[in-house]
């Protein structure tokens, strides 16, 4: 169980919101927050990009009813402009909305698709150090029969920054096994200032994807080019895998489902109570219901009949083999 921390400052959280699924996210976080997280006393902002020429269509959320749902739970809206990304690597918005929140107050990102199951004033962040999601698997790079290895490619990487690479390594995991190198999913990060962490991020984002070293020649970066950076900026500001205890987020305050069917198939008991008792009100189903994948997996049973088709003490191992049971008994959804 997660453990009441005494000496937690006060923090912000953000998420982006915009068009689309997002904004119904978004809606579903922020009443989960005010739901399991009653001592939370920092500020909810949702970061919503603005039209522009990185845009094809209008991304801001222009459905009132959830504009004043969100309203009614506190979460305030702040624009951002997408200068660098956008429409073709919507994972930067990430990257770009940090300096849009205020300076100097420590703040933790999650991504939208999260879930709040427990209070977040419990944990116990070191905002000076910053670390983020260890919920990863390796993802990247993708070796090449003859080309560099794991080793050999971040070290690249730590080299083009002039960062430490050794001290970043994991060395009681084996020489070029994934996990031996500093890897995280982007679903959460925190420090202490977002503008600090925002404008290092965007640097070495832009050089990696404008500038890599000939090691990544064989390297894809979409949709990859966040996770990329991400381990460099936290190493860069003396944050790493171990700064956060375990059992927290990812875990019993948090719950990064990422899409609804895989939610009911593997998460667990608590979570998805959670998810049904936060979005029971009619102020909050009469929003939710309008998207699709959530009327039909929350409010109109699909979910518990994915969760059937498993045994929840014994999930497959591979993500990819519980997608196809969901997809061959017809209830997929995304």
């Amino acid at each position: 169980m997660a453990r009441k921390g005494s000496q937690t400052p006060k923090f912000n959280i953000a998420i982006v919101g915009q068009s689309g699924r997002l904004q119904y996210e978004a809606a579903l976080f922020a009443a989960s927050l005010r739901a399991s997280s009653p001592d939370f006393q920092g500020r909810l902002f949702v970061l919503e990009p603005q039209p522009g020429p990185n845009w094809d269509d209008d991304p801001r959320i222009v459905h009132q009813d959830v504009l004043d749902l969100l309203k009614t739970l506190d979460a305030e809206i702040i624009p951002f402009q997408s200068t660098h990304f956008g429409q073709d690597y919507p994972y930067g918005n990430k990257i770009e909305a940090l300096t849009a929140l205020p300076k100097g107050e420590p703040f933790v990102f999650f991504d939208t698709d999260t879930l709040v199951t427990g209070e977040l004033q419990s944990v116990p962040f070191d905002f000076d150090r910053p670390s983020a999601s260890l919920k990863v698997e390796g993802t990247w790079p993708t070796l090449e029969l003859y080309g560099p290895g794991y080793g050999e490619t971040w070290k690249s990487l730590y080299d083009k920054f002039g960062l430490d690479y050794e001290s970043s390594l994991d060395l009681s995991q084996p020489d070029e096994y994934w996990k031996r190198y500093l890897y995280f999913n982007a679903g959460f990060f925190y420090f202490r200032c977002p503008h600090e962490f925002g404008t290092r991020f965007l640097e070495y984002a832009l050089a990696i994807r404008d500038d890599a070293p000939p090691e990544l020649v064989c390297q894809t970066l979409d949709p990859w080019l966040d996770q990329v950076a991400l381990p460099l900026v936290i190493h860069s500001f003396g944050g790493g895998r171990d700064a956060l205890p375990a059992g927290y987020l990812d875990g019993d305050v948090t719950c990064h489902y990422r899409l609804l069917p895989l939610f009911y198939a593997r998460e667990s008991d608590h979570a998805i109570q959670v998810m049904e008792d936060v979005s029971a009100p009619n102020k909050i189903k009469k929003v939710l219901k309008q998207y699709d994948p959530m009327k039909r997996m929350i409010f109109q049973g699909r979910g518990q009949k994915v969760r059937d088709l498993f045994d929840q003490d014994h999930l497959p191992r591979k993500e990819q083999v519980i997608r196809n049971k969901i997809k061959r008994n017809g209830f997929w959804m995304r």
